[in-house]
């Protein structure tokens, strides 16, 4: 018969933020038997109305990718699995748009993958959290309690405090008991904050001079002919409008530009046709009335990028960051929620390979401590990576998806993969967005490969030129 003692939880795990990444890691942490607790500053997003509930900055189209798929997987729950991609939207590549120097518009479709067809999946960022939050309340190990704002912690005493918001009543204050913390709380994290209060830790904030706008466009005005299995991208040097398929067909249109274009759309409203008609043609009029496209980048918030870095993701035994707590990234990747779900499932393993879930109980603690220890080890570069390569994907949307150089490089890789499977050759892109290869060891593997295109490119213009030379001797 089994003792009272065995089933008592491995651990009290607290987990700060209820959003996608918080939810997958209450379910790895409830799945290993752990008792859990979410708490989340917002309310419940299932039972308020859109216009009630407080809610983030904004909302860019999420795009999940194999690293979020594969951690979902490693879940083995293929009811959640199928729930999450019921509403996914399938990108084969970027359509990129312009106009001829006589006047004829033009597009352009640039796969992501020639060889294999792989796709990224465009998603809704309401039914992914909806979907988690329904498998949590499911879930009898694992408690979610909302409107509660975390306003500190004692790393000492092993005790998170909390204010439970109700209305205009007055804050009631909490106390919440854990072994382990895990901040999922975004990149202005208040559990980063507590951290840094017990742990030295190195930490970066960096504000981009770009601003998102959001607008809205009325389906019926979209053309027939905007293809829902692409990324539509205008690029405009400096700016770029882009435009992400969602579930039922729709688009989610942002505007990404510097600060000084948006001051002077105030500045100058009557200038807001002009300006997208020479950066984004077939924008307006074709998709969007100008006067609705001016009155809505006055009105519309326009809303700043923040990318932070810190080292390291844990404190001591029993406090964790994940996501983007731990290193926000700009959006232009499609990686910042695949990272943090990666981050999850890499946290996890720590604690399985380590033996938190196997050892005596006297020792979870100690052995947890190792555990957090080598997840920030491994982890931290690969956060610095993906914030640096989020950062440097805009220069290349924005610009770079008109360069030809760049598409003739994309094109060698794909030949030497194809005709030289064995040298195990692939674009940054296919690293990044198909496979779960760490993102450190995809910069370090690009930048060889650039270096060998480099070497290779020089050897045949060398040859070229000693034979040239050998013909007219």
């Amino acid at each position: 018969m089994t003792s009272m003692k065995e089933l008592q939880p491995r651990q009290k795990v607290v987990v700060v933020g209820a959003g996608p990444v918080g939810c997958l890691a209450a379910l790895y942490a409830a799945q290993r038997g752990d008792e859990v607790e979410v708490y989340e500053l917002r309310e419940d997003p299932r039972r308020c109305h859109p216009s009630q509930c407080s809610t983030t900055s904004g909302a860019i189209g999420l795009v999940l990718s194999e690293r979020g798929l594969s951690s979902i997987r490693e879940l083995q729950n293929p009811t959640l699995l199928s729930l999450v991609e019921a509403k996914t939207v399938p990108m084969y590549g970027r359509m990129i748009h312009g106009r001829y120097p006589s006047g004829e518009l033009w597009e352009k479709a640039q796969n992501y993958d020639n060889l294999h067809g792989k796709f990224t999946n465009a998603t809704d960022r309401s039914h992914l959290t909806n979907v988690l939050l329904d498998e949590l309340e499911r879930t009898t190990n694992i408690s979610v309690f909302f409107s509660h704002k975390f306003t500190a912690a004692n790393l000492n005493t092993n005790q998170a405090f909390f204010e439970l918001r109700q209305g205009n009543l007055s804050p009631k204050h909490l106390a919440a008991s854990f072994d382990l913390i895990i901040g999922a709380d975004g990149a202005y994290s208040a559990t980063r904050s507590q951290l840094m209060k017990h742990t030295p830790m190195d930490y970066q904030q960096k504000y981009d001079d770009i601003r998102w706008c959001e607008i809205q466009i009325s389906e019926r005005a979209r053309p027939d002919q905007l293809s829902p299995n692409h990324l539509h991208i205008w690029p405009g040097r400096e700016s770029m409008f882009v435009a992400v398929p969602s579930p039922g067909g729709t688009f989610t249109y942002t505007l990404f530009a510097p600060s000084s274009h948006y001051s002077a759309f105030f500045k100058s409203p009557e200038g807001v046709a002009a300006y997208f008609d020479t950066r984004f043609p077939g924008v307006s009029p074709d998709l969007v009335d100008p006067g609705s496209l001016q009155k809505q980048l006055i009105a519309n918030p326009h809303l700043s990028l923040v990318g932070t870095k810190c080292s390291p993701y844990h404190s001591g035994h029993n406090a964790v960051i994940v996501g983007d707590a731990a290193h926000a990234v700009l959006p232009f990747y499609g990686q910042g929620l695949n990272a943090g779900m990666e981050d999850v499932c890499r946290l996890f393993k720590q604690l399985d390979n380590h033996g938190v879930y196997q050892c005596a109980r006297s020792q979870i603690a100690t052995t947890r401590a190792v555990a957090l220890e080598a997840y920030s080890r491994q982890r931290v570069p690969d956060g610095h990576a993906i914030h640096d390569l989020s950062r440097a994907n805009y220069v290349e949307l924005r610009w770079g998806v008109l360069s030809s150089l760049r598409q003739l490089r994309k094109g060698v890789e794909e030949a030497i993969c194809k005709y030289f499977p064995q040298l195990g050759w692939a674009t940054q892109y296919t690293r990044v967005s198909f496979t779960t290869e760490s993102y450190s060891a995809i910069v370090q593997a690009s930048a060889s490969q650039e270096k060998a295109l480099i070497l290779a490119s020089v050897v045949l213009v060398a040859i070229t030129v000693l034979l040239a030379s050998w013909f007219l001797i």
